[in-house]
């Protein structure tokens, strides 16, 4: 109950056991906890009880009933789920593990409908124009942008860029002149595999720091000694090195604004200086550790500096998905034959 939460005005919070829903831009975005949610509520359902006393005696009656049994709920008389629905992705639910994986808490990512993109006020994508047949593999393509630190105006550089011994991938880079900020994504440049691919690099040495590493936006990255696991889709796509990938671990968990300030749990900020000192030790080499890849849709990439012979210190390994992977990834309702109107599928 004590969770720290994030609750912007277009998220709709749910409790399924009640059957209860706030919908979205009924009340205004707060930073408050699970327990702050649910008095929040009880507080709105009680304010015109008055009237409807007056006027129509048995809803209140009924609504007087659910108070009741919201208030049991703050009091954790029974387990509950707490969902929070935002299109814009902007809501957070505090992990209390952090940087251990939370088993109570999911977050789920997922493409927003046209209802929704109309309900923030985003407008659809405009068609794409058929691109001429040309090269462009020796070609960097620019188009304008804007910073999305100082919203000043940017150029974004594009390029296809061939992996040895992976694939070809798009890397993504803007560089913003006024303030500094730079930054950098990669897209798979193919489709998805048939497997997925998990890899398991044993790091030994210093020098595994500067193997050169793809990580797309659907692969999730474990460190078994440090009980640490990222999931897919926080950094989205990097090409970087084993270090850079590391270092940027690092920061996330650093600059957390929920472990900083007065209102941060020593406890917490102790396990935190733990961690972030274990994950030093394993970049300068003073502390052995596996790091492990799952990408569902096997399109990362850790380099092999043993190619084309087998790295003896690394293990990829190919695995059928499961449905809810699938699920994840979109394919389980996508259709790659018969699906020309009026044509079966075979």
């Amino acid at each position: 109950m004590n969770r720290e939460v994030v609750k912007t005005d277009s998220a709709t919070t749910r409790i399924p056991e009640l059957d209860f829903e706030i919908p979205a831009f009924s009340q205004k975005g707060a930073l408050t906890t699970v327990e702050g949610l649910i008095s929040r509520a009880i507080a709105g359902l009680e304010q015109d009880q008055p009237t409807r006393r007056a006027n129509e005696e048995a809803v209140a009656d009924r609504l007087d009933e659910f108070i009741v049994r919201l208030k049991e709920l703050r009091q954790v008389a029974s387990p509950f789920t707490l969902i929070i629905d935002d299109p814009s992705g902007n809501s957070f639910v505090e992990n209390p593990h952090a940087p251990q994986k939370d088993d109570a808490l999911v977050i789920t990512h997922y493409n927003r409908t046209p209802q929704q993109e109309e309900m923030l006020g985003l407008q659809a994508e405009a068609p794409e124009e058929k691109p001429q047949e040309e090269d462009l593999r020796n070609e960097v393509l620019q188009f304008n942008t804007n910073c999305p630190e100082c919203n000043a105006p940017a150029q974004t550089n594009m390029k296809l860029v061939q992996i040895p011994h992976f694939k070809e991938v798009i890397i993504m880079a803007t560089n913003c002149e006024y303030c500094g900020h730079r930054t950098n994504e990669v897209k798979a440049g193919g489709a998805v595999e048939p497997l997925g691919t998990r890899i398991t690099l044993r790091i030994t040495d210093p020098s595994d720091m500067t193997r050169d590493l793809l990580k797309s936006e659907t692969c999730s990255v474990e460190i078994p000694e440090l009980e640490f696991e990222l999931g897919m889709a926080i950094f989205g796509g990097k090409f970087t090195t084993l270090e850079g990938l590391l270092k940027d671990i690092r920061d996330l968990v650093i600059k957390n604004p929920f472990t900083l300030g007065d209102s941060s749990n020593p406890g917490k900020m102790g396990k935190l200086q733990e961690f972030t000192q274990k994950l030093d030790q394993i970049m300068e080499g003073k502390m052995k550790a596996h790091f492990i890849m799952n990408d569902p849709a096997g399109n990362s990439y850790l380099q092999n500096v043993y190619a084309p012979e087998d790295d003896p210190e690394m293990k990829v390994e190919h695995y059928k998905r499961t449905f809810d992977q699938n699920e994840e990834l979109g394919l389980n309702d996508m259709r790659t034959e018969g699906y020309e109107t009026g044509a079966a599928p075979r």
